[in-house]
């Protein structure tokens, strides 16, 4: 079972595992999304020490969901052998072993799938169980809620906006953690996967971190040379060598923004690259800083540039902030339309363009009302803005089947439909 399944057939294998017409499922981590198998007792996590804590409870929760008793196994190397990081998450499931193994009598009912729209004040999931197992899961499911719903919105918006455009998760530096982390990735991942459903939007196709690579169904990171080798090197030319020599069989990005001359210095790798053109291996990366203007752009430059390319986007009114992100200095709709007007002269139209630098949901929208042409989007500006945007929060509804709720907060009872 894994994303990738049609749904009809998802649904059939499903089926016929509850059925036991076969006693093995072999899963992604698609699993962990809250269909109940009662019949299942016993669950192999491989490589474990890749997951997160989140996802660790949330997969071992699929199995003793009835009155039998339940094994799950975390399968990984020595722990002497893997990250400091990935050791601290199997040591905090062992100790906190005896919560765990609370949590999981809490009877947990879901009221949206994931990916679904939820309005204002809706309740998305009633959790019941003793007091006693439930008095820290408000704390621990409210951190967990918030945060990701935010991400999932924010990526699925900026996925519609420029559906022709690839996107890559580059969130791990802004995050405080390899938990953050992984909730943040999650909800990418998921506002991605919606705008794919809805508009055929190519979405995220990746993340730069090994580690959550496994939320947008990869095995490694992705991502382009470093800024460092360009330093290393002493020119943007020399690392492309030394990037290209190390992973030959690797398609490769370049920055080009080092040293302030990414048309001269994009078109140089250009042209010594040419034999990886046909197959669509090479791709530049502008990153420039919002300080100056890429080369041979400046503000008249730029408008012109729009005037011949996106005319469209400089009518009407347009706010301040619009504006920088069109026509202004660093990464603008400009900048990238006179990067392919210069590739574009020269031959090289198979050449991608790779943008970063602050793409959020605004720069984005921006983006498509000139119609950019980016090929692909490296960002963790997806993550919320304002922290208190992701607030959610919980309230008893029910003492032993007897609804009770504080005045004012009644509507979040079951309704007796």
């Amino acid at each position: 079972a894994h994303s990738k399944i049609e749904g009809k057939n998802l649904e059939k294998i499903m089926l016929e595992f509850i059925e036991n017409k076969f006693d093995i499922l072999l899963s992604t981590t698609i699993i962990e999304s809250g269909l109940d198998v009662s019949n299942a007792n016993t669950m192999f996590i491989n490589n474990a020490h890749h997951f997160g804590l989140s996802d660790l409870h949330q997969m071992r929760g699929r199995v003793g969901r009835s009155n039998k008793k339940a094994f799950c196994y975390f399968i990984t190397p020595p722990l002497n052998s893997i990250s400091d990081d990935s050791r601290k998450r199997i040591k905090a499931i062992e100790a906190y072993s005896n919560l765990i193994a609370s949590i999981e009598k809490v009877e947990i009912n879901e009221n949206f799938k994931e990916g679904s729209w939820v309005g204002a004040g809706e309740p998305m999931l009633y959790i019941s169980g003793k007091m006693s197992s439930l008095v820290d899961l408000e704390t621990l499911f409210l951190q967990k809620l918030g945060p990701p719903c935010v991400a999932a919105y924010n990526a699925y918006n900026m996925c519609i906006d420029m559906r022709s455009t690839k996107f890559i998760a580059m969130d791990a530096r802004h995050c405080a953690g390899s938990e953050m982390s992984d909730l943040m990735s999650y909800g990418a991942s998921v506002g991605s996967e919606k705008a794919r459903r809805k508009v055929g939007a190519k979405g995220f196709i990746g993340c730069a971190a090994d580690a959550t690579a496994h939320f947008f169904g990869k095995e490694k990171g992705i991502g382009s040379m470093p800024h460092a080798l360009i330093g290393y090197a002493g020119s943007t030319l020399n690392a492309a060598k030394i990037f290209h020599e190390t992973f030959p069989n690797e398609p490769i990005t370049i920055l080009i923004d080092y040293f302030g001359k990414e048309i001269t210095d994009g078109l140089e790798v250009c042209r010594h690259f040419k034999n990886l053109l046909r197959g669509n291996s090479l791709a530049l990366r502008l990153d420039t800083h919002g300080g100056r203007y890429v080369e041979g752009l400046d503000v008249p430059e730029s408008y012109a540039v729009l005037e011949r390319r996106a005319s469209q986007a400089l009518r009407g009114y347009r706010t301040d902030n619009e504006l920088k992100n069109l026509i202004g200095s660093g990464v603008s709709a400009a900048s990238v339309w006179y990067l392919r007007e210069k590739l574009d002269q020269e031959g090289f139209d198979d050449v991608k363009i790779t943008c970063s630098s602050g793409f959020g949901p605004e720069k984005c929208r921006v983006f498509s009302l000139a119609s950019t042409p980016v090929d692909v989007i490296g960002t963790g500006s997806f993550l919320p803005d304002s922290w208190s945007d992701t607030y959610a929060t919980a309230d008893i509804i029910e003492y032993n089947g007897r609804p009770l709720v504080k005045v004012g907060r009644e509507f979040l009872q079951k309704s007796k439909k």
